[in-house]
């Protein structure tokens, strides 16, 4: 055993006064006083917000491209905002779950490759899921295609489906952009390279803003000049993460490799598994959007509801910033064979997530009447909002946790597992739920929101009894044996071979 000084982030008073034990491979040792405590809290924080807040603010700029379009979109009128939301909710949001859970294999193999030395893989695990994803769009794209009668079958309005359709198939450029875009950013985002994508997610929402007022207020294009600037600006991100990647990427990119093409079936089977988790939990919601469109008064239900889900979306950003830099932590820490580090990161992360996720509810509700106007000038539209400021309000906390919990789990590689849970709450639990209280009961927006927000909660417990018995020594080995199924070398060795220790 051995004591060190506070680093990474501590304050110059705090290293004089105060040290921390730690095991001989450089993990800590258990934590027995208050003070140690607090010292460890201060550590794990300034880690883990060193990742979390570019990744969270590249996120947000991302985001934006969404819903600044919405906003644009929204002034033109309530039909073109229903209908933008649907393509963007409905159709976008099924692509985008399904390639960025895809994509989110390489957290869990960068990550852990990264945190065990063995670098030289990374580049190898980013190009095989551009060839997974690549593939995986010509699965997606009929969805584009036939946008229109989907909608249709699904039971939207003809008026939103037709236009709604119509803005998905001059989207599918943004679609492709997704299969390298989701890799590269998991690529940098395990080695901790996060300000050049916060950097690249800024310029572009910038640019994005400038071409939606091109497009729409000085052209007068509409719907299809929004579509056209969403293209455009995606693909802008996309090959600005590329070239930096090809160009700055130092010793970890090494060329094409044909070794891409290796072991691709079994990498396959883990994409599919993350895919899975993922996709549970982002098309719950964007079932809800769905059912309301069943509604009577369907364009003003969606509107409402699509405001609101806008407005959850920024804070979910960040909690999906959080979420990208604890599967960061969680990885690089378990690659280098540090259980407790991982465990205390994850409980520091936790409790300020759930103490940022109040403080968003709260000030939610103390502008519920104000802030629909930021996304339409309707005020039917905009009553139709506040109404739903309180449910909106609980889903904000909830969501706060729930994120943390899965960027834990795809650390780790328990992406099956977490799967059968968003099963069983979203699906068996929420979604009937939901669809008892709206229709059946006939609570409308309130009471499908109402069930489905109480699936959420049914996840978020469960999610935190597996956190609180989880065996992190275990997770050590696991994370080695995975190492070794993938070509790459026991943990130990992989140390002792690149003689040094990588940390976040």
């Amino acid at each position: 055993m051995e004591t060190l000084p506070l680093l990474n982030g501590a304050s110059p008073s705090a290293t004089s006064s105060t040290t921390l034990t730690l095991s001989e491979n450089g993990d800590y040792a258990p934590v027995k006083s208050f003070k140690e405590v607090k010292w460890v809290f201060w550590i794990e924080t300034m880690k883990m917000w060193k990742i979390a807040g570019p990744i969270a603010f590249q996120i947000i700029c991302q985001y934006g491209t969404n819903s600044f379009t919405s906003i644009f979109v929204g002034h033109i009128g309530n039909i073109e905002l229903s209908a933008v939301t649907i393509s963007l909710t409905v159709i976008g949001t099924f692509s985008f779950g399904f390639m960025l859970g895809m994509g989110s294999a390489l957290e869990t193999l960068c990550g852990q490759a990264f945190g065990a030395g063995q670098i030289h893989l990374l580049g190898v695990y980013m190009q095989r899921s551009w060839i997974i994803l690549l593939a995986s769009c010509f699965i997606i794209l009929p969805f584009y295609i036939f946008a229109t009668p989907i909608l249709k079958f699904l039971g939207q309005e003809e008026k939103i489906a037709e236009l709604a359709g119509e803005f998905t198939i001059l989207t599918i450029p943004q679609l492709f952009s997704l299969a390298i875009n989701c890799p590269t950013g998991k690529f940098l985002q395990a080695q901790s390279k996060v300000n050049v994508l916060a950097w690249i997610g800024f310029v572009a929402l910038l640019l994005h803003i400038g071409i939606l007022w091109l497009f729409i207020d000085v052209f007068g294009w509409g719907t299809t000049g929004a579509a056209i600037a969403f293209d455009i600006t995606n693909w802008e991100i996309t090959l600005a993460q590329v070239a930096y990647v090809i160009f700055w990427g130092d010793e970890v990119w090494n060329g094409f490799s044909w070794l891409a093409f290796k072991e691709i079936w079994a990498f396959v089977r883990l994409s599919i598994a993350s895919a899975v988790m993922l996709c549970l939990e982002i098309w719950y919601m964007m079932s809800m959007i769905l059912l309301v469109g069943h509604l009577d008064n369907a364009v003003i239900a969606v509107g409402s509801l699509s405001i609101c889900m806008n407005l959850n979306g920024w804070e979910a950003m960040l909690f999906i910033g959080i979420n990208a830099a604890m599967s960061v932590r969680v990885s690089n820490e378990l690659g280098l064979g540090h259980p407790r580090a991982a465990k205390y990161s994850v409980y520091v992360t936790v409790v300020q997530s759930l103490f940022i996720g109040l403080v968003c509810m709260v000030l939610l509700v103390i502008t519920r009447d104000d802030f629909a106007v930021i996304f339409t000038s309707s005020e039917e539209m905009q009553q139709a909002a506040a109404h739903l400021a309180y449910l909106l309000g609980i889903t904000m906390v909830l969501n706060s946790v729930q994120p943390v919990i899965s960027g834990v789990a795809v650390g780790g590689g328990w992406q099956s597992l977490v799967a059968y849970i968003n099963l069983g709450c979203y699906y068996a639990f929420g979604l009937p739920l939901g669809y008892l209280l709206g229709y059946i009961a006939d609570f409308g927006v309130m009471g499908l929101w109402g069930g489905m927000i109480a699936g959420t909660a049914l996840q978020t417990l469960l999610l935190l009894i597996v956190l609180c018995k989880t065996n992190w020594n275990k997770e050590v080995k696991l994370t080695s044996e995975r190492m070794r199924k993938w070509g790459g070398q026991d943990i130990g060795t992989a140390r002792t071979n690149s003689g040094v220790l990588i940390s976040c």
